[in-house]
């Protein structure tokens, strides 16, 4: 990842973004071009979003499931793009580039992004108060890291190589198996 110099607030990157060629997030204040993706990683994005889409279409819930290109604002200088998210509620409108108030986020690792998204994006997913599960795929170990909210402060962290993923609230589950591409 590539880091811009101007420090900006989270309105100032999306209109800036919008000018830009790629993909962007703004890290306390700092544009960071998002590196080009491999095929695995891509494959891995595509089936969480339909594992995810299924197991919600399944329990009849109010939700939304987005693959990447919806930015969450986590605060006035934050904007990250997981690989997936939920929503849960009211429709968003049609021209919605930001959200704030996600239930589930998912990121799928790849060799430039595992520190950020145990690090920074972990703990700035859980400062939202609707996050209440935070998914860290690993698709060349096909391991889930299901971090949830538990009890007051407490984030609890459970590692899953199969049977499934139990995302309450909202109320779904999906098998771990059904996150990854087959081999």
């Amino acid at each position: 990842m590539s880091t811009a110099l101007k420090q900006m607030t989270s309105d100032e990157f999306l209109l800036w973004a919008e000018r830009q060629d790629g993909r962007w997030e703004l890290h306390d204040g700092a544009a960071v071009m998002m590196s080009p993706e491999r095929f695995s990683h891509i494959r891995a994005k595509k089936h969480v979003a339909f594992a995810l889409d299924d197991a919600v279409t399944r329990s009849n819930l109010p939700c939304e499931v987005f693959a990447d290109g919806v930015s969450v604002k986590v605060d006035a200088r934050t904007i990250f793009e997981p690989d997936a998210s939920v929503v849960c509620g009211p429709r968003k409108p049609d021209d919605t580039i930001v959200i704030g108030d996600p239930i589930v986020v998912v990121e799928v690792l790849s060799p430039t992004t595992a520190a950020v998204d145990h690090g920074r994006k972990f703990s700035g997913y859980f400062s939202l108060p609707s996050v209440e599960h935070y998914l860290i795929l690993d698709p060349e170990r096909r391991v889930v890291m299901h971090h949830k909210r538990g009890q007051g402060d407490a984030i609890e962290t459970r590692v899953q190589l199969d049977g499934v993923v139990r995302l309450e609230p909202p109320g779904f589950e999906v098998a771990v198996g059904a996150l990854f591409p087959s081999l």
